[in-house]
């Protein structure tokens, strides 16, 4: 069984039309769509966009039985070819589906491609054909060309339906750049930049990362892809990356990106974007092929579960960031302004004491991507506090003077082969540099809710915290929308605000306030319209309780609120340059 796609753009309708001929089908055939896109753990029913599939063989119309959802069968002759056609709708922007318009193209064959289900791999090819009117549109992706003209239009090769369904397109009057690093190809695509865009400064900083990061996993050795695409799609509004083995697609603010004659080293906004970048590019090893042995073949048509996100996305942001650093591409202070940021929001949730992050890790299909105004007190990030743990692993092994993290994730690579991991292969490597068992942690860690002792082992490294003070909003316990008018997106657990009664949805009006014992003297009261929360102080005084006015259901409430002490937050501060700078440097690797 081989299978050909066809695929054409009709930008103007935002459709891709899609041909699929499967030259020996089953006599009873199967096709599904994926119902999720691996590394983005929510069911997105991307069969929704698909149009009438209609089906022949030598001419003759067949009948497409639905089974559920996102799956058909049909019933065929296996020694005629079968050919299906149908179209998908393209106007989601994100790195998660497809998009389509008169000025760029981008789909990942999860949301575009059926999966024809057979007992074996068949292999695939892809051909794309460029839309009318597009002499400016090339091609870029990490897939393998087959037969292709040099603005990339033609025929795609791959081994089988997951490689396909691992590799995006991004299509368009591209922004082109290329570069070795670790003796890999790597391209570069940008669509939309603005004209002031320094591709040059991004590309060197892109090289410099792939560098860095193949030196920490393979030193001076061959690494395991031999190609690499970064898609990178700019936009007015949004920031997001997705990982695939031989690429990535990213999206970020165009602004965000260095312009010719700005200094970025400063701009916050860069230093998000390298940060994504670093990343995604740290996933090439750390998911896409080692992996969740839960994970080890993906099934599409529904969840797959695994407990593991806590280090797979949780290690992966632990060292985003720190290798920027031995890059050379974060300052070491700015790097622990930013560390200090991801501290700062694992404290400020209630969920951390509610869920284990291993348990995060699981209810990501549930819970992560799909927040709501609860989401805070019930449920912890597995990156943020996935990060902190690695952290703490590293600074303990370090500590102990047996090893450090960066010797760990090379055990486990050389271990695996780059292949599925557990739990108990990560407690293997653990031991196996530690020389001792870290069981204790982990239960702690990752399977308890015990505050992670992340301050205590920074001061061993000659970082200490500096405690500054917080927002009115979180000594409140509140998160704010402050877009005309005060909107309670959340209401933290056991904060002063919950014990009031604020509420999701709230409008927060006014203030007053009264003398103690007087609370019902109108005379003596004092009433304010409220127009910040950063206002409050002002109005209150010295006094510790007020009544906060809220419109809710566009009814008038009156809450009874008692002002809490002004909250701190941590912030980390180098107290010893040279034993903290040396923490943040590289290590060599070990022989295990």
């Amino acid at each position: 069984m081989s299978i050909h796609y066809a695929i054409s753009c009709q930008p103007g309708r935002h459709l891709f039309e899609v041909t699929v001929t499967v030259k020996r089908p089953l006599a009873t055939q199967m096709v599904r769509l994926p119902v999720w896109i691996p590394g983005s753990y929510l069911i997105r029913e991307f069969a929704r966009h698909v149009g009438p599939i209609t089906a022949q063989q030598n001419g003759v119309p067949l009948n497409v039985v639905p089974l559920n959802k996102a799956s058909w069968q049909l019933h065929c002759n296996p020694k005629q070819a079968l050919t299906l056609h149908y179209t998908v709708y393209a106007h989601d922007s994100s790195v998660r589906t497809a998009w389509l318009e008169a000025s760029r193209g981008f789909f990942n064959p999860t949301s575009m491609c059926l999966e024809v289900v057979g007992d074996v791999p068949a292999p695939v090819l892809v051909q794309l054909t460029a839309p009318d009117h597009a002499d400016d549109w090339t091609v870029a992706t990490g897939a393998r060309a087959h037969k292709v003209n040099t603005a990339g239009w033609g025929t795609y090769q791959f081994d089988s339906y997951d490689e396909l369904a691992d590799s995006p397109f991004e299509m368009g009057p591209l922004w082109r750049a290329t570069f070795k690093a670790g003796g890999v190809d790597h391209q570069v695509a940008v669509a939309h930049p603005l004209p002031s865009f320094d591709g040059k400064r991004l590309v060197a900083d892109m090289q410099t990362i792939c560098a860095t990061q193949i030196a920490f996993w393979h030193g001076t050795q061959q690494p395991p892809h031999q190609r690499y695409a970064f898609l990178l799609a700019t936009v007015d509004e949004g920031y997001g990356g997705l990982e695939h083995q031989h690429s990535t697609a990213l999206l970020c603010k165009r602004t965000d990106l260095p312009r010719v004659n700005h200094n970025p080293d400063t701009h916050e906004g860069y230093q998000d974007v390298l940060g994504l970048i670093s990343h995604e590019y740290f996933h090439t090893w750390n998911v896409k092929r080692m992996r969740p042995r839960d994970l080890t073949r993906y099934d599409y048509s529904q969840e797959n579960y695994t407990q593991l996100l806590w280090f797979f996305e949780g290690f992966t942001s632990y060292y985003d960031d720190l290798l920027l650093v031995r890059a050379d591409l974060l300052t070491p202070a700015v790097y622990l302004k930013r560390l200090s940021k991801t501290l700062q929001q694992v404290l400020a949730t209630p969920g951390r004491h509610v869920q284990t992050v291993a348990q995060a890790s699981f209810d990501a299909w549930i819970r992560y991507y799909r927040p709501d105004e609860n989401t805070p007190n019930t449920t912890v990030s597995y990156y943020t506090k996935g990060a902190l743990i690695a952290l703490c692993l590293d600074l303990r092994l370090r500590q102990e003077g047996h090893g450090t993290l960066d010797d760990v994730m090379r055990c486990l690579w050389k271990k695996s082969r780059g292949g599925p991991i557990d739990e108990s292969d990560i407690l293997n490597a653990l031991a196996t540099i530690g020389q001792r068992s870290y069981q204790s942690e982990i239960d702690q860690w990752v399977h308890g809710t015990e505050a992670l002792p992340v301050i205590a082992l920074l001061a061993q490294q000659g970082v200490t915290t500096h405690e500054i003070p917080a927002g009115p909003d979180v000594s409140l316990g509140l998160k704010v929308r402050e877009t005309q008018g005060i909107w309670i997106t959340h209401v933290l657990a056991g904060s002063a605000a919950e014990q009031a009664g604020f509420s999701p949805g709230d409008e927060w009006l006014g203030v007053r306030t009264a003398p103690k014992g007087r609370r019902s003297a109108g005379a003596a009261q004092s009433q304010w319209r409220l127009k910040s929360v950063s206002e409050l102080a002002a109005i209150a005084g010295h006094a510790t309780q007020v009544e906060a006015l809220v419109a809710r259901d566009k009814r008038l409430i009156w809450l009874p609120l008692t002002l809490p002490s002004p909250a701190t937050i941590p912030q980390l501060v180098v107290q010893d340059t040279q034993q903290a700078y040396q923490w943040l440097q590289p290590t060599s690797s070990v022989t295990t």
